[in-house]
């Protein structure tokens, strides 16, 4: 699993956050990794995985709190 840091612009869809994954963390979108991408406010988070037959993009918002981020150091 990845995680990419900072803030994600939630519009984006597989394509655009496959470049991502492939310029700014140099990885292989269609390893079977996951990705995930979380948005400026916190409460939307995006997943994408490649299962050797397709690409799936998944989405969770959550209705009350944020996805929790952890700063190292």
């Amino acid at each position: 699993m990845w995680l990419a840091t900072g803030h994600t612009d939630m519009r984006k869809g597989f394509a655009s956050l496959s470049l991502q994954v492939q310029e700014v963390l140099r990885r292989d979108p269609l390893s079977g990794h996951l990705f995930c991408f979380r948005g400026r406010r916190g409460d939307l988070l995006k997943v994408i995985w490649h299962d050797g037959q397709g690409a799936c993009l998944f989405t969770k918002k959550l209705e009350r709190g944020r996805f929790a981020r952890r700063r190292s150091g």
